[in-house]
């Protein structure tokens, strides 16, 4: 019997480029799966108050979250075996904060 995941849809726009332009334009958009709410994990991680800019706890449980599925689904992938070893130990870390 396969997992069931939630499915999501995240649209990427360049807004301004760091010399000010806006053109041209850029977007991205792609379709992905993970196992998680991830709407509740970033309410959390605002909860939780660990950055000085609840922006950057959207950034920081976005990139986590979509990072830590990559990893996940690839553990065996031998890019990731430095991180199989302590991503569990910050892992534990975080959700005792």
């Amino acid at each position: 019997m396969e997992k069931r995941s939630n499915k999501y849809y995240l649209t990427l726009s360049l807004k301004e480029y760091a010399n000010g332009e806006t053109e041209p334009a850029k977007e991205l958009g792609i379709e992905f799966s993970n196992h998680d709410e991830i709407f509740g994990i970033i309410q959390k991680m605002k909860e939780k108050n660990l950055f000085d800019d609840p922006s950057e706890a959207t950034q920081f449980a976005l990139g986590l979250k979509l990072f830590s599925e990559i990893k996940l689904k690839h553990r065996k992938n031998p890019l990731f075996d430095e991180l199989n070893e302590v991503f569990p130990v910050f892992m534990k870390k975080l959700k005792s904060l």
